[in-house]
């Protein structure tokens, strides 16, 4: 028995402005602009190959996309909550431990991932997560530096070297 085309999706009143917007839009992540074509592709009549081929995704993952908008409409379009364990180390208590500078003991002028998972007793990896994911470079000069100059002639990195050495 030949494999008939799988029938067209019906779209529910006002999501084809909404998915056509999504198709088009530069901010939305990429993963819901190919749901969103596949829905548009599924609801105009193209066939679940055709739509794969064209979003560049397999059958299945068509087919399961479409299943899951004609359950639950737009909302089912959006990612679901990954299952795993939950983060035991809060981000936010890394960022703000970066923040407050290092003793001046260790003769740094910026925490390293490894030195600061020493401190914190968590992996460099987990300080580099939390700084990736907060967008912090404390190794810029730039952008984040604390003075190491016991006087306090050299703030921030930067001071005035005319009067550092007079003699």
């Amino acid at each position: 028995m030949a494999n008939r085309p799988a029938p067209g999706v019906v779209l529910r009143e006002g999501d084809r402005g909404e998915l056509e917007g999504l198709v088009r839009s530069r901010s939305a992540r990429a993963g819901l602009v190919r749901r969103a074509r596949i829905v548009l592709l599924a609801a105009d009549g193209v066939s679940n190959t055709e739509i794969a081929r064209r979003v560049g995704a397999s059958r299945t993952t068509v087919i399961a996309w479409r299943d899951r908008y004609q359950r639950l409409g737009m909302d089912g379009l959006e990612d679901a909550g990954r299952p795993g364990r939950p983060r035991k180390v809060d981000h936010a208590a890394v960022v703000t431990a970066t923040l407050t500078p290092p003793p001046k003991s260790l003769g740094v002028t910026h925490w390293s991932t490894r030195l600061l998972a020493s401190r914190l007793g968590v992996s460099a990896a987990t300080v580099a997560r939390a700084w990736r994911a907060y967008g912090i470079k404390p190794w810029r000069e730039q952008s984040f530096r604390f003075s190491t100059d016991p006087g306090g002639l050299f703030i921030g990195g930067v001071g005035d070297s005319r009067h550092a050495h007079r003699g």
